[in-house]
């Protein structure tokens, strides 16, 4: 390999505010890297980061060679550092991000250090988005009801944010009540390119939500990381990495009248999954691109976590800067566009970088489709929805798609169940009966994914409109919201008159967050609650969101499909999943004739006039001028003052965290796993919502109890999600999805589990916590035995800690997700993959046996190890191969270490 000085590529960039200096990556080219104007421009970004940051410590000239040098062969060749520019973080995820980072000042301070040197290094931002839930929906009173219950329930929480706002430096907090994380990354925090006032140089950032990328729309790369390697980013950390492999996606054609932004991205996310894309970049591109605003392409960018890929990038061109001055930054365009087209990061028609692999998609193609009923990849054509619905009634459901206690056809053709349903305010229709299997009881306009694409959102408002003009509404039974992702979003819907069209069909807004896409959604009326469950009804929402897996959107809620904001409005007129919209009506005029939903659906044409006539500048001006205030409610929160956190011992929000008790400067080597019992035994698609819950906390599990022996009122007990800054909570609600099925609990579902006695003898169905716990007091390892796609989903830090704090070993698994393999490791967590399609069903394993497991052996990246299993009854021992997903030298460290945080930590001890 040749060689190269990074100062030797500094070069000026003119800009209209006068010269700035930059890393110039085609002065690498003139320096011999021939093919560096080639490389796909995500490369490219993280190619100008190692110059910019190499020090030959924790990014060196090796890792500049390696990406200049890239080459599709070469993916996965070599580890490499990379160190983005910011962070930012959402508040269900930041607060054990600054919990931790208060517990790490403390014992960074009893091992002889200076607690100041435990600061964020680099500009991190949080969001508070996740904490409101739909408490109050259908009611022009719905946001400030909402509102005030979500201060109520978390007062304590955001007095700690701000205390961490005033303890931390370059730490800041924009305030319940603003927006979702992503949507106002797009919409503010992100300028494209970042200028200190003599150096230039992309914006880049890592996020603890996994929908980060949807900041890849406006050129900038970043993605979902877990909390602990967010917190390594913020003490100045680098990633490490392997070299990716990165699939290119041609765009080409356009999108057919009446084919949305989110039709599009679920036919992206279904074709990606089919063909691989985990751990991939994936970089659009093709003339396709020039059809596609940027909300659209930020509707594609935020839902690679859906299809697997690290990032779905976009390249800057002239409609990034279109986005950047409608969205009140024509400051930054004339920057922008210079250094892009100087470091060949412009996207050029019929200049395509190389790719690894490459795949199109004729946009011309794209029909409306849901996705579901339990992953986001199962997209369904909307005119075979009712007919896939009858399928999946028998294959996931193993039901008759009749209605419950042998219900009838009502006189709109839904199958319907016995129990009358008072009809609800909100313009509900009525008569009303519950229907039975099918029954749509929530249809919410939610999550970033499509409430930052004023396409999809005047859609389903000029639906509104054309319904209420028809005198038609939602079915009594359907809890309707609208969750904007920004009061902008408001203000341009305000604008057009089109909110008077939503209120009046009940989709008033609940509030500005993620709300059911995030489980937040709130509790059903009573009597809706009490005929699911009484009758035993499989019950569907509708939402346009990204995540739709069993067991998060509501407990009842068995079946969920991710739509389009005007499709999620006609679900909840109609009422039923059960619904073939090209034949049957959504429901009757006052004339009585029938209503169909082509004679709703408005036209591209009528859209675009809406956008160009209600969606300015000035709103997103006003709207982010004092972003970060918050609201007279925030205002009033007193928070404490200290460098130190000062613990509250009876605090059931927050809590010191075990992390570093006992940490020592110098790490003790790794035991071997030896006698480990299996806690768990799962299938495949596991989420990391199964395995840490973020919706309700019930009573009768092992955290409400918990809860409820600290005198905490039920009415109290908020999400598990808001209470992620105690551990105690999170333990307790590791693996304790009411959906998550263990097959070592057979018939059951939830989080329950078999204790087996030392020698085999006595076995005993209990929580997997009880288990755990057993084992803990007996000396007893434990291990996971998983399928396929274990950890899929969101970026949730709590799902590896809850995991080593149940005593976890290491988890064997057929295939892993990112986010959370990283996380496991970071954890000190083995993640271990079975060799040849293998799995623990296939070894004829059932979760009886006693595991040995060499982990020096496992510290190797990508080793084949051998692991022992022995049946302590019979005595019968077998031997199978399994491959460490240790991916770098860097992850080995961490794992001798005991994580991430315990390296960062013995890093910046004095020597």
């Amino acid at each position: 390999m040749m060689n190269i000085d990074p100062k030797e590529t500094l070069r000026t960039v003119q800009t209209l505010l006068g010269p700035v200096s930059c890393y110039s990556l085609p002065a690498l080219a003139e320096n011999g890297f021939s093919g560096v104007p080639h490389l796909p421009k995500s490369l490219k970004i993280l190619l100008e980061s190692a110059l910019r940051n190499c020090d030959n410590y924790a990014v060196t000239i090796d890792d500049i060679l390696s990406l200049a040098s890239w080459e599709p062969s070469r993916a996965g060749a070599d580890d490499i550092a990379f160190k983005p520019s910011r962070v930012v973080l959402q508040d269900f995820t930041g607060v054990p991000s600054i919990v931790d980072l208060a517990a790490l000042r403390e014992a960074f301070l009893q091992l002889g250090g200076d607690p100041e040197l435990i600061n964020p290094l680099v500009p991190c931002d949080l969001v508070i988005d996740h904490s409101l839930q739909v408490d109050v929906a259908a009611s022009p009173d719905a946001l400030a009801l909402n509102l005030e219950m979500e201060f109520s329930r978390n007062r304590e929480r955001y007095a700690f944010l701000k205390w961490g706002q005033k303890a931390f430096r370059n730490f800041r907090v924009v305030p319940p009540g603003t927006g979702i994380v992503h949507q106002v990354n797009l919409e503010y925090l992100s300028g494209v390119i970042i200028c200190d006032g003599k150096m230039a140089y992309p914006d880049s950032l890592v996020g603890t939500d996994s929908h980060t990328t949807m900041i890849n729309a406006l050129g900038v790369a970043g993605w979902g990381v877990g909390g602990i390697e967010a917190e390594a980013v913020m003490l100045g950390q680098p990633l490490s990495i392997s070299l990716p492999r990165v699939t290119g996606v041609r765009l080409y054609s356009a999108l057919p009248e009446g084919a949305t932004a989110t039709d599009l991205v679920l036919a992206v996310t279904e074709m990606l999954r089919r063909v691989g894309v985990v751990n991939d970049f994936v970089e659009f591109f093709g003339s396709g691109l020039d059809s596609l605003s940027l909300p659209d392409r930020a509707t594609i960018a935020n839902m690679a976590p859906e299809y697997g890929a690290t990032m779905g990038y976009f390249p800057v061109d002239l409609l990034t800067l279109d986005y950047l001055k409608m969205t009140g930054r024509k400051d930054r365009c004339d920057l922008v566009e210079r250094y892009c087209k100087e470091q060949g990061l412009w996207r050029e028609p019929g200049s395509d970088p190389v790719f690894s692999r490459v795949f199109e998609i004729d946009l011309s193609l794209v029909e409306p489709s849901i996705a579901g009923p339990k992953r986001p990849q199962d997209r369904i054509p909307l005119a075979k929805a009712a007919a896939q619905w009858k399928m999946d009634m028998k294959s996931a459901y193993g039901r008759e798609n009749i209605a419950a206690n042998g219900g009838q056809m009502d006189s709109e053709g839904c199958l319907s169940s016995v129990i009358p349903i008072p009809a609800s305010g909100g313009g509900a229709s009525d008569p009303a009966v519950l229907p039975g299997h099918g029954a749509v009881v929530i249809a919410a306009i939610t999550s970033c994914t499509n409430t930052s694409n004023p396409s999809v959102m005047v859609a389903a408002a000029l639906l509104a409109r054309a319904a209420r003009e028809r005198g038609l509404a939602p079915k009594a039974w359907v809890k309707t919201s609208l969750a904007p992702g920004s009061r902008v979003v408001t203000d341009y819907l305000d604008a057009s008159g089109l909110s008077l069209d939503l209120d009046a069909l009940g989709f008033s807004t609940v509030g500005y967050g993620c709300t059911t896409c995030i489980g937040n959604s709130g509790p059903l009326r009573d009597d809706i609650s009490e005929a699911i469950i009484r009758d035993d009804i499989i019950v569907c929402s509708v939402l346009s969101g990204n995540r739709n897996f069993e067991g998060r959107i509501h407990p009842l809620v068995r079946a969920n499909y991710l739509a389009s904001p005007p499709l999620v409005v006609a679900y909840a007129l109609a009422g039923t999943i059960a619904i073939d919209f090209r034949m049957e009506p959504l429901g009757f005029d006052r004339q009585g004739s029938p209503v169909y939903l082509k004679d709703l659906w408005p036209s591209d044409d009528a859209i675009r006039q809406v956008i160009a006539g209600s969606v300015t500048t000035e709103q997103f001006d006003l709207r982010y001028s004092d972003v970060f205030q918050g609201t007279e409610e925030w205002l009033q929160i007193e928070s404490p003052d200290g460098d130190l956190y000062v613990w509250d011992p009876f605090s059931s929000y927050i809590r010191k965290p075990p992390f570093f008790e006992g940490i020592g400067a110098v790490p003790a080597p790794p035991e071997p796993v030896r006698g480990a019992r299996v806690l768990a035994v799962f299938g495949d698609s596991v989420t990391t919502d199964h395995i840490s819950p973020a919706g309700n906390i019930r009573p009768a599990q092992p955290a409400g109890r918990y809860l409820l022996s600290l005198g905490v009122a039920r009415e109290d007990f908020n999400s598990f999600g808001s209470r992620r800054g105690n551990h105690e909570v999170m333990i307790r609600g590791t693996f304790d999805n009411i959906r998550i099925r263990n097959r070592l609990a057979p018939g059951t579902e939830g989080g329950f589990t078999t204790w087996f006695s030392g020698d085999g003898s006595a076995a005993e169905e209990m929580s997997i916590y009880e288990a755990a716990m057993r084992y803990r007091n007996q000396g007893t390892a434990l291990i996971i035995l998983a399928g396929r796609d274990y950890g899929m989903g969101s970026s949730r830090d709590w799902a590896a800690k809850g995991t080593l704090l149940l005593g976890v070993r290491a988890v064997i698994a057929m295939s892993f997700e990112r986010i959370h393999r990283t996380n496991l490791v970071g954890m000190g967590i083995l993640p271990l993959e079975f060799t040849d399609a293998e799995s623990a069903e296939s070894l004829s394993l059932d979760g009886s046996e006693l595991f040995d497991i060499p982990v020096e052996e496992c510290l190797q990246p990508g080793a084949t190890i051998t692991v022992t299993a022995r049946s302590p009854q019979t005595g019968e021992v077998r031997t199978f191969s399994v491959i460490s997903k240790i991916g770098t030298k860097i992850e080995a460290e961490y794992y001798r270490n005991g994580g991430i945080l315990q390296t960062v930590l013995r890093r910046l001890l004095p020597p």
